[in-house]
């Protein structure tokens, strides 16, 4: 990603020094390579250790829900598209944000390039096309494209839609082709070898809600699994309440999810759990036409109804 990390210290020095907000969310460098962490400012001084580069995975909208303060935010598109779903359903008030967006030209997945790294890796840093490695087996220079995360790669909304600053030039937007080739694929499978490819693909899930914890949609009080009075789902490792945890989850997504891909990044396991999240975004663009977090003026597609609705949705 370009880096915008002067121009967004200077925007959230600003906010801050003239009291247009309480604090300012975004990132700062982590303590491992690939591990820019989220980061609050609350004084001028602390945004000194604001950054923005390829390695910012987590979704910002993520800690909004719920604030009652003035905030400031730095919010690329997919994160601006999951602040108009706050406002939609009333977790935030756009009067409470200033939002400093971040035209982004995609991330660098940390596992692809672990992976053409034979060693241990000590820092890792970007140019426009590339990503310098350096570690146990000396530099390496990787290009970005073979690296890149994969909602990244087919994202067409990478400049944020709203915002009261703009933290760099808007980018061009990308049409793929291929949009939605993984979903196609497991939908072209057989019935009985779709299923084996579900029951291979959590079979490794170790019910961390990792996946959960990172997605700004899961702000309930209190998640269905965690219910016990009536208890909707197993505590334990039975492959039957795993994926129903799963398939529950992706359905109380549907026509929410901006596809940033915070939850597929934040599972320690490696499983691609955008996939469901992923069919449910294909089904309700080809259905109803609708692609979520473009406009707080618009109720959901699953919000709404009409006569004109399609009957296969039923299906």
């Amino acid at each position: 990603m370009r880096n915008y990390t002067e121009k967004i210290r200077e925007l959230a020095r600003s906010m801050l020094a003239e009291g247009r907000v309480e604090r300012v969310m975004g990132f700062a460098r982590g303590s491992l390579p690939m591990a820019s962490v989220p980061f609050c400012a609350a004084a001028p001084g602390d945004c000194d250790r604001l950054v923005m580069d390829a390695f910012c995975g987590m979704n910002v909208a993520n800690y909004l829900t719920g604030r009652k303060e003035k905030i400031g935010v730095i919010a690329r598109g997919c994160e601006t598209r999951s602040i108009v779903n706050h406002m939609v359903e009333n977790k935030i008030k756009r009067e409470q944000l200033l939002i400093i967006g971040v035209p982004c030209t995609g991330l660098v997945d940390k596992r692809k390039v672990a992976a053409l790294y034979e060693g241990e890796i000590t820092a890792v840093t970007e140019t426009d096309d590339q990503v310098i490695v350096d570690g146990s087996a000396g530099q390496r220079r990787i290009e970005k494209a073979s690296v890149a995360d994969d909602c990244c790669a087919v994202c067409v909304h990478r400049n944020p839609v709203i915002y009261d600053e703009l933290a760099g030039d808007p980018v061009a937007e990308q049409a793929p082709t291929d949009r939605y080739a993984m979903v196609e694929a497991v939908e072209n499978l057989p019935e009985e070898e779709r299923w084996r490819f579900f029951e291979e693909m959590y079979s490794t899930c170790v019910r961390c809600y990792a996946c959960r914890n990172a997605c700004p949609l899961c702000y309930c009080p209190t998640c269905f699994v965690d219910e016990s009075n009536p208890q909707w789902v197993g505590k334990g490792q039975n492959e039957i309440d795993v994926r129903t945890f799963h398939f529950l989850r992706a359905y109380h997504c549907a026509g929410r999810c901006v596809d940033c891909g915070a939850c597929t990044r934040a599972c320690p396991m490696g499983i691609n759990v955008r996939i469901l999240t992923n069919k449910l975004e294909k089904d309700c663009l080809e259905m109803f036409g609708w692609e979520p977090g473009l406009s707080p003026e618009q109720r959901p597609a699953l919000d709404t109804y009409s006569p004109n609705d399609p009957e296969t949705i039923f299906k």
